[in-house]
């Protein structure tokens, strides 16, 4: 069960409407995160359970944190945008909450699952051309991103990036060929698939270890 004060409402997007899920910290929040679920074709939403690990982490850390449907999914209105799409979605719900004055003055992060991956760190790489020092994430979490299908952009070196041992829908191989040539350290979990079945207790308190020094206003 996530979050039972979980609140869900919509944001203007790119197509029409997107679907979020709000969840806030008991106390005041310290920051918030912006989560991307994984593939929408395959169908990942932002119910998946890993997406909402993720949440849970950065609840756990009291930063609030805003998951979406992506277009086409849920009560998102549009259809499939082949990825580009995903990725304007993303920067719409982004720029939404950014605007608004419970988080206008909070650091924000940026994560995703999978597919969702290779969506925050393109939106991460694109908002950081955007000339706006206030558009810099605080951090980047992805988990199992989706490295073999997509091509995703370098990211910062200080980038939580989890990756299951036996996942077999991204490769480990293939995030490890990625994180190579950034000298990117890679956090493995041994014998554990993409979608991390059993280990989401471990998955939450390994996010919330790295991100222990987060900023806070």
């Amino acid at each position: 069960m996530m979050n039972p004060r979980t609140e869900r409402e919509f944001v203007a997007g790119p197509t029409g409407r997107l679907e979020c899920a709000v969840d806030r910290p008991d106390a005041a929040s310290r920051g918030w995160a912006l989560v991307c679920h994984p593939h929408p074709q395959q169908g990942g939403t932002l119910d998946n359970k890993v997406a909402q690990t993720i949440a849970r982490a950065f609840l756990q850390l009291s930063w609030a944190s805003v998951r979406f449907n992506f277009r086409g999914v849920g009560a998102s209105e549009g259809s499939w945008g082949d990825g580009v799409g995903e990725i304007e979605d993303a920067r719409a719900v982004h720029a939404a909450f950014a605007a608004r004055p419970e988080y206008a003055e909070l650091p924000f992060a940026l994560a995703g699952f999978s597919f969702g991956g290779w969506v925050v760190a393109t939106l991460a790489s694109s908002l950081a051309h955007d000339g706006s020092g206030d558009a810099k994430p605080a951090r980047l979490v992805l988990v199992g991103p989706s490295t073999e299908k997509q091509s995703v952009p370098a990211v910062p070196a200080d980038t939580v990036v989890i990756h299951g041992e036996t996942d077999d829908i991204v490769p480990l191989a293939a995030t490890l060929a990625w994180a190579r040539p950034q000298n990117l350290p890679v956090i493995v979990f041994p014998g554990v698939g993409h979608f991390f079945h059993g280990q989401l207790a471990l998955l939450k308190s390994t996010i919330a270890r790295e991100l222990h020094d987060l900023p806070a206003v």
